[in-house]
C-alpha cells in the first residue's frame, strides 16, 4: 500500500460523515468540508455551468426541491413516527442524518419553522407549539387507511338504514293497530245507522186500526213477539260492543299488555342486542382518567377530550387543564355526567351515537333520564339509562 493511499484513507473516512450544510451545492450534489472549499467550488466551472442552468428557470427548481424535501420528511414522519406527537427538531436531525437528503437551503422555506407552520396549514400534520418548541404528529391519509375509514363510514351508513328501516316498520304496525282499534267504533256506527226510526208513510184514505187488550189477534201476538226478539238481539249486540271498547280502553290506559308497547319493547330489545358493544370510546366526549400509573404525572382523576380514537379501545385524550395529548386504554377511562340539562352522546345500548338531553339523574339506581334530540328517535324520552352508556359532550 502506498504513502498516498493511506493519506486518501482519513479523507474518504471524513467524506462519509455528515458535513457542514451550508457548505453543501445542492445544485451540484457536493458536500465541501470548509469555507475554503466551498468558495473554491463556486469558482469552478462544473458550478458555473449548473448556475446558467439554474437562472434560466429558478422557480421551477426551487419548487422541485421543495416538493422532493416534503415527500422525503413526510415519508420519514410515516415510517419512524406515524403514531406518535414529536418535536420538530427531533424529527429533522434524523431526516438530515442522511448525507444525500435534500437540504433546506434549496427549498422555498428559509427555517424549519416555516416549514412547519406550511404542514399545519396544509393539513398534512398536526402542529403545536408550547414552551419546549415546535411539535408535529403525523396524519396518516394513505390509501389503506382512506379504505378503513371508508368501510367503517358504510357501515355506520348501514347502520342508520337499518334503523330507519326499523322505525318504518314500527310505524306501520302502529297504523295498523290504530286501524284495527277503530273497525268496533266504525261497526257500531254502522248498527246504529241501521237502527234509526224510520217514518211511517200512510196514504191518504187508509185507516189504521190498533187493538188494545185481549181481544187482540193473535197474528198480533206473533208480530209483538219477533219484534220483541229483534230488539232483545239488538240489545245483546250492543252490550257486547260496549264491553268490547271497556276491554280496548282498559288495555290503553295500562291494564295489560298492549300489543303496540310488546312491539316496541321486542324492537328495543333488538337493537340493544345488535348496539351493545364491548367498547364505547367516541369523538368528542370527555372523559375522566383514572389511570393510576399516571397518578405521580397529575393527570389522575383529571378530565380531558377524546380527540381520536384508535382501534376501537384506545383513545387520544386531549387534558382540559394542561393540554398534554394522552394515549389511554378505555378501560382506565370513565364516562363523565354533565349537570342537569347539559348535552350527552348515547356511548353504548339500543341508541348508541345518538345525542340527548340530560332530564335528571336517579342516584340510587345509577341511572339517568335523557330525552334523544337528533336523528330518527327524536324526542325520545329514555328513563332508565345506566351512568357507563353516556357521557358529557364537549362545547
Amino acid at each position: 500500500m502506498s504513502f498516498s493511499h493511506l493519506r486518501q484513507l482519513p479523507i474518504e473516512s471524513k467524506q462519509k460523515g455528515l458535513q457542514k450544510l451550508r457548505w453543501y451545492c445542492q445544485m451540484c450534489q457536493k458536500q465541501c468540508r470548509d469555507e475554503n472549499g466551498f468558495k473554491c467550488h463556486c469558482m469552478s466551472e462544473g458550478h458555473q455551468r449548473q448556475m446558467q442552468i439554474f437562472g434560466q428557470n429558478p422557480t421551477r427548481i426551487i419548487e422541485g426541491y421543495s416538493e422532493e424535501f416534503e415527500s422525503t420528511f413526510l415519508e420519514h414522519m410515516k415510517r419512524s413516527h406515524r403514531f406518535s406527537r414529536v418535536a420538530a427538531t427531533v424529527v429533522y436531525n434524523e431526516y438530515i442524518n442522511d448525507r444525500h437528503h435534500i437540504h433546506m437551503n434549496s427549498t422555498q422555506w428559509a427555517t424549519l419553522t416555516e416549514f412547519i407552520k406550511y404542514l399545519g396549514r396544509t393539513g398534512k400534520c398536526k402542529v403545536e407549539e408550547t414552551p419546549k418548541g415546535w411539535f408535529i404528529t403525523y396524519i396518516d391519509r394513505d390509501s389503506e387507511t382512506l379504505f378503513k375509514e371508508r368501510m367503517k363510514n358504510k357501515r355506520i351508513k348501514a347502520d342508520m338504514a337499518d334503523e330507519e328501516k326499523q322505525e318504518k316498520e314500527i310505524r306501520k304496525q302502529i297504523e295498523m293497530a290504530e286501524q284495527l282499534m277503530q273497525l268496533p267504533n266504525s261497526e257500531s256506527d254502522q248498527v246504529s245507522q241501521a237502527e234509526q226510526p224510520r217514518e211511517l208513510n200512510v196514504e191518504d184514505g187508509v185507516k189504521i186500526g190498533f187493538s188494545l187488550g185481549s181481544s187482540a189477534r193473535p197474528v198480533a201476538k206473533e208480530k209483538r213477539g219477533a219484534s220483541k226478539v229483534v230488539f232483545d238481539e239488538v240489545d245483546e249486540e250492543k252490550y257486547e260492543e260496549r264491553n268490547l271498547g271497556n276491554n280496548l280502553k282498559r288495555k290503553e290506559s295500562g291494564g295489560g299488555k298492549s300489543t303496540l308497547d310488546e312491539m316496541i319493547r321486542d324492537e328495543e330489545k333488538k337493537k340493544e342486542k345488535i348496539n351493545r358493544k364491548d367498547y364505547w370510546l367516541h369523538e368528542g366526549i370527555v372523559v375522566k382518567v383514572m389511570s393510576k400509573v399516571l397518578l405521580e404525572k397529575g393527570y389522575y382523576k383529571q378530565k380531558g377530550i377524546v380527540q381520536k380514537v384508535i382501534d376501537k379501545y384506545v383513545g387520544e385524550i386531549e387534558m382540559l387543564e394542561s393540554k398534554h395529548v394522552l394515549r389511554v386504554d378505555q378501560a382506565e377511562l370513565e364516562t363523565v355526567i354533565p349537570q342537569v340539562g347539559g348535552r350527552v352522546k348515547i356511548v353504548n345500548g339500543a341508541y348508541r351515537g345518538s345525542l340527548a338531553r340530560l332530564l335528571g339523574v336517579d342516584t340510587d339506581n345509577f341511572c339517568a333520564k335523557v330525552q334523544i334530540e337528533k336523528g330518527p328517535y327524536d324526542g325520545r324520552v329514555l328513563k332508565a339509562v345506566e351512568y357507563e352508556d353516556i357521557c358529557k359532550v364537549a362545547q
